[in-house]
């Protein structure tokens, strides 16, 4: 992984964290129901966000040298199932 993406992944992923550290007190708390959700669906944000980045370093890393290896079948049915996993969100 080029060391600038990592570094982008694990920034968001502490941010992540944090955010899930805060629903997690938000439900012993007994917050507001539609602040919880509101709350989560930021988190579904975040961690999209943290899987657009891996995917772009994916493609733009290995799959170029997959196909330079001539193993383009491996890399279009790597690239097929991420695909098909997150149409089923």
């Amino acid at each position: 992984m080029k060391i600038i993406t990592k570094k982008q992944v694990q920034n968001r992923l502490r941010r992540v964290e944090g955010q899930v550290r805060g629903l997690q007190k938000m439900v012993d708390e007994e917050k507001y129901c539609i602040d919880i959700i509101t709350q989560s669906s930021a988190v579904r944000s975040a961690l999209s966000a943290v899987e657009d980045l891996v995917l772009e370093n994916h493609l733009s890393e290995h799959v170029i040298h997959q196909v330079k290896q001539g193993q383009e079948k491996k890399a279009i049915g790597e690239i097929i199932s991420v695909f098909k996993k997150s149409k089923k969100k």
